[in-house]
C-alpha cells in the first residue's frame, strides 16, 4: 500500500492506496508547531482506525508547499511508518516538461494537478485548484506546462473583506438559498460564490433559488 500526504497551506489531506484504489484518506489541519510525534501519533491513529496496519504500507509520497513542516512530515514518517517519502518538486519525473522560466518556482501541488491531470486526459488543458490559494495551470497535449495564475483564494478574500469593512462580520461561505442577498451574511455569501464562478471560466452558473 502506498502512503500519500499532500500538505498545503490550510490543510494536510493524506491518505492510502491499496494498487490504484484509495482505500481511506482524511484531512487535518496544517500545524507548523506540532512535532514528528504529533503527527506521528495522529496518523497512527487514523490508520489503526480504519483498520489498516501499517505494515502493509510498501512505499510513500509527499507533496508540501509549507516547508516548515517538509522535514517534520518527512521525519514522521520514517520513524513511525519505516517509509522514506519521494518528496515531489520540480525535478521529480512527472511525464511533464516545465516550460517555466524557473521550474523550481512551481508549487509541487500545481506539478501533481497538473500531472495527474494530464495523464488523464492527454489534451489541452486549463487545471483550476480552489485552495488557500486559486490556481490556474496550463498544460498542452504534447504534455508541456506552460505555467497559469495564482490568484487569492476564496478564504483569503473574505478575511480581507472582513478586516478592511469593520461592520462587516465573519460568516460562514456556504450556498446562500436565494440569489439575491437579503441580509449581509447571505449577500457575503453571494459574493464569495460568484468568486467561484468567475474563477471556474466558463462552468456553468449554479442554480439558485430565486
Amino acid at each position: 500500500m502506498l502512503l500519500v500526504v499532500d500538505i498545503g497551506n490550510t490543510n494536510i489531506v493524506w491518505g492510502v492506496y491499496d494498487d490504484c484504489t484509495l482505500a481511506a484518506h482524511w484531512r487535518l489541519a496544517t500545524d507548523v508547531k506540532k512535532t514528528s510525534d504529533e503527527y506521528g501519533i495522529l496518523f497512527a491513529n487514523l490508520l489503526t482506525a480504519a483498520g489498516i496496519s501499517s505494515h502493509r504500507l510498501s512505499g510513500a509520497i509527499m507533496s508540501s508547499v509549507v516547508p516548515a513542516l517538509t522535514r517534520t512530515v518527512e521525519d514522521m514518517l520514517e520513524e513511525y511508518f519505516h517509509q522514506h517519502p519521494l518528496i515531489v518538486t520540480s525535478d521529480t519525473d512527472t511525464g511533464l516538461t516545465l516550460r517555466y522560466a524557473n521550474p523550481k518556482e512551481i508549487g509541487s501541488d500545481r506539478l501533481v494537478n497538473a500531472a495527474a491531470a494530464y495523464h488523464k486526459y492527454r489534451r489541452d488543458l486549463i487545471v483550476v485548484d480552489f485552495g488557500t490559494a486559486t490556481t490556474f495551470c496550463a498544460i498542452t497535449a504534447e504534455g508541456h506546462y506552460l505555467g497559469g495564475v495564482i490568484a487569492p483564494g476564496l478564504g483569503i478574500s473574505a478575511e480581507a473583506l472582513f478586516a478592511r469593512a469593520a461592520k462587516l462580520a465573519k460568516v460562514e461561505l456556504i450556498r446562500p438559498k436565494t440569489v439575491i442577498g437579503t441580509d449581509t451574511a447571505g449577500s457575503i455569501q453571494l459574493e464569495g460564490l460568484e468568486l467561484l464562478y468567475r474563477r471556474a471560466q466558463g462552468a456553468p452558473p449554479p442554480t439558485l433559488q430565486v
